[in-house]
């Protein structure tokens, strides 16, 4: 089986470059947000809705261009989407008006998927299974990379008060990206044709093999989504105090991610992708577990293993199901992406009633419970995973 590009390595650079430069662009205004809401003599709940609406027009256009990634060639998909983006960025780099902003960050966020999604779905038409993980792994590193690097380059290497800049420099990024990745994978193969009767999204979900899978995307986010967002009212409040600088420092444990995806790739290959995921669903529980106790340095490791349990679990989860989809692939990540982003949505919704009424530890117990369901999954998988093998030998 071939690809238009043979060389693995060359395939991981093009995938990680195109996906971190479109998740930069996500996360690109929340440093800034306190700048914002003075430059535009706005409020806070305003002016977050430059990021916000970025990730609904993530919710609503993911499904859509699911279904396309399955019916028109991939570089047509990233040209449209990079060049919309890219154009987006500048328009949100030299409007005045907030509420203009908003619109064009909701545009981005409508095409975004055309260079996650499809990207995604391409990949999984034309990999053979043992580089479809590790490519796959990479994919979701460049995840971790570019939602570090939109917070990083939005408040960070361009200094706040010079946040245009930021903008501009991130459509740079993403236009290099965009032309790249459009020439490397210009045409999908021969062997890679589309199915003529693709599943449809509520075929997709009506089978159980694969609303396992799309169940452990709403519950391995919604765990990790809640840690993140209450981990600040836990550090700051008594007994551990932790200044604002100093949790800051502690979301660079996010990085663990880069190097976790790849990881879990090649862990799945050889452990199968149930292991992995049963594995990582144990690791991600132990190191939350270990949180509970008063002390910022144990903290610390605890949120390192957080972050290598989860990427364990969602690389290992997306290899999965890419095996099992023979056919509309860009619907079926487009329906895994979706329980994703809800599964976060609900996590910090639902625990945001547990934190008031039993603070961390509520939140603790909430998540173990939720940690569950990809453990079980993961271990139904490696049993089913042992049985083919089984019967193949």
């Amino acid at each position: 089986m071939t690809t238009p590009n043979n060389n693995t390595f060359a395939l991981q650079a093009v995938v990680f470059f195109l996906v971190t430069a479109a998740f930069t662009t996500i996360y690109i205004t929340q440093p800034v947000l306190p700048v914002l809401r003075d430059e535009f003599n706005s409020d806070a709940f305003t002016v977050s809705l430059t990021v916000s609406a970025v990730i609904l027009g993530i919710a609503v256009a993911n499904m859509p261009f699911g279904t396309l990634a399955d019916r028109v060639p991939v570089h047509r998909i990233l040209l449209v989407g990079g060049i919309v983006v890219c154009v987006c960025s500048l328009l949100a780099a030299a409007t005045y008006n907030l509420w203009l902003m908003v619109g064009v960050r909701f545009v981005q966020g409508l095409f975004i998927p055309a260079l996650t999604t499809c990207l995604a779905a391409y990949l999984a038409r034309t990999l053979p299974v043992e580089r479809l993980n590790v490519v796959m792994g990479t994919y979701v590193s460049a995840t971790v990379t570019g939602g570090l690097g939109g917070r990083l380059l939005g408040g960070w290497l361009h200094p706040p008060a010079h946040w245009r800049y930021a903008f501009v420099t991130a459509a740079v990024l993403l236009f290099i990206a965009t032309v790249i990745a459009a020439k490397q994978l210009h045409e999908d193969p021969p062997h890679a044709k589309h199915s003529a009767n693709p599943l449809g999204f509520f075929q997709l979900i009506a089978k159980p093999e694969l609303l396992r899978i799309f169940i452990v995307a709403f519950t391995s986010f919604f765990v990790f989504s809640s840690v993140f967002n209450y981990l600040p009212f836990y550090l700051s409040g008594p007994p551990l105090n932790v200044k604002t600088e100093y949790i800051t420092a502690l979301y660079l444990t996010y990085i663990i991610g880069i190097f976790m995806g790849p990881l879990a790739g090649g862990l799945s290959n050889r452990l199968g992708n149930g292991l992995t995921m049963a594995g990582g669903a144990v690791l991600f529980a132990l190191s939350l577990s270990l949180s509970l106790l008063p002390s910022v340095f144990l903290v610390a490791v605890s949120l390192a293993g957080v972050c290598a349990g989860y990427f364990a679990i969602h690389a290992s989860a997306i290899g999965a199901l890419n095996r099992k989809v023979t056919s509309g692939r860009g619907r079926a990540n487009a329906t895994y992406i979706l329980f994703y982003y809800v599964g976060g949505s609900a996590g910090i919704t639902l625990c945001g009633y547990a934190y008031a009424s039993g603070q961390w530890p509520a939140i603790v117990i909430t998540c173990l419970i939720a940690l569950t369901i990809p453990m079980a999954t993961g271990i139904i998988e490696h049993k089913i995973e042992r049985s083919r093998l089984s019967a193949n030998e």
